[in-house]
């Protein structure tokens, strides 16, 4: 029997997708017509061995009970939320709720990062751990980076031929290894013991004098960073293991990711779930009863929308429940959250709009992709800040909040605009407060 811990960190985390996260929490944003998180889940049900779906994170348990029920619900397995008492670092909360995790007894059991997108492989992983359990504590699924990227994430260099890994360092401060870590693992149950030795080392930290005079920066004994204190250590002990796959993998870390992320799954449904997938195709008449309106694949269109025609979507196009699309309206490289209104003539490119906002007619709605680049081989997606040296707004996705009103015939691009607000007029490279 195996189960899986999906991290998901807390409301503090995910400061660079505001204003996405200001009214939906960062694991419930919807990519591809699904919560990020449920992908994670899908994954998870495609290993038969796999038994019970524990999330952790300190989210209120008011904001995640609802989509866990309809989890429950929607699949024949145990899921369940645990909630921190407060932040308790990647390998804290799993040390707190060890007695949840270990009941049943498991055989092993997979973490997986709440902010990665992938195709998860997550049946190989678990074989590539089995053949070398007497010897694996943790085995991580490791990609690919350019020289540059790597320098973001966990970096491991390890032996090709065994996947033993000799050394790991977490975002190090020059070039170590191009393969990095995917924030996704298997573990042996024998790391409880592990995760224990450095939670009394800590303890003991905590009461030496050193503690008194602000040591651990107010953090709390049980505060674990488990790539720091977990895998840094076991890196050359011959109990860490890497297994590099050549599938998707991207973070999610700012709004602009989840467009990314979004034409990747949707290309995933096509060997998934077909069925999600809108129906290929240029409508010539209204009686063409095959097409919604003419689409250019992928695009993904919840059953509850209204959607003229004579409208065109996609490629990467993703519609919530009950929006309504007008007339005329062009939409392409752009995710179309709850209740939004588009009205007639409107063209929305590389753009997220919120939930319940209205953009009238003949308006234009305009982003800059931040793709990674096509030309370098394993290319990341780019995360940079929202502001560049000379304070000035970075080229990325025009993001509307939730419940924004764009009047007709207004151009919008590279802005941002925060939760319930009125425009009256067009704006450039801006943060509408």
């Amino acid at each position: 029997m195996l189960k899986a811990v999906i991290l998901i960190g807390g409301p503090q985390k995910g400061t660079r997708f505001r204003p996405l996260s200001l009214d939906t929490p960062k694991p419930l944003f919807p990519v591809a017509g699904r919560p990020i998180i449920q992908h994670h889940i899908e994954a998870c049900l495609r290993v038969p061995e796999l038994k019970e779906i524990l999330i952790i994170g300190y989210y209120p348990q008011v904001q995640m009970e609802n989509f866990v029920t309809d989890m429950q619900n929607l699949y024949n397995i145990n899921i369940r939320y645990l909630q921190e008492f407060t932040s308790l670092g990647t390998a804290g909360g799993m040390y707190h709720f060890r007695d949840q995790i270990r009941s049943g007894n498991p055989s092993a059991f997979f973490i997986l990062n709440g902010d990665v997108c992938a195709d998860f492989p997550l049946q190989d992983l678990y074989s590539f751990h089995r053949q070398r359990i007497d010897k694996a504590l943790v085995t991580i699924m490791s990609t690919e980076a350019t020289r540059q990227q790597s320098l973001h994430y966990g970096c491991l260099v390890f032996d090709r031929n065994s996947g033993v890994v000799s050394h790991y360092v977490e975002k190090p401060s020059s070039y170590v290894s191009t393969f990095i870590n995917c924030g996704v693992y298997v573990c042996s149950m024998d790391i409880f013991s592990h995760l224990a030795e450095v939670f009394y080392s800590k303890g003991q930290e905590y009461s030496s004098p050193s503690f008194s005079n602000g040591g651990t920066n107010g953090k709390d004994q049980g505060h674990i960073q488990w790539e720091q204190e977990v895998l840094t250590p076991l890196a050359g002990t011959n109990k860490l293991y890497a297994m590099p796959v050549p599938n998707w993998w991207s973070q999610l870390k700012t709004a602009g990711s989840a467009i990314y992320a979004n034409r990747h799954y949707l290309e995933l449904y096509k060997n998934t779930h077909p069925e999600r997938l809108a129906n290929a195709g240029t409508k010539y008449s209204e009686n063409d009863s095959n097409l919604i309106c003419t689409i250019l694949p992928d695009v993904y269109i919840h059953p509850s929308a209204t959607i003229h025609h004579s409208a065109t979507l996609g490629p990467n196009v993703s519609i919530g429940p009950g929006v309504t699309i007008g007339p005329g309206v062009r939409i392409r490289e752009s995710i179309i959250l709850e209740n939004a209104v588009i009205k007639d003539h409107t063209l929305v490119l590389h753009s997220i709009v919120g939930r319940g906002s209205v953009i009238g007619q003949w308006s234009r709605v305009e982003g800059t992709p931040s793709d990674p680049d096509p030309n370098k081989p394993f290319a990341k997606m780019e995360n940079p800040p929202l502001f560049n040296k000379e304070g000035k707004l970075n080229p990325s996705i025009t993001i509307l909040g939730c419940f924004v009103q764009v009047p007709s015939e207004k151009v919008l691009l590279n802005s941002i605009v925060l939760p319930h607000k009125e425009l009256s007029r067009n704006f450039k490279n801006e943060i509408i407060l």
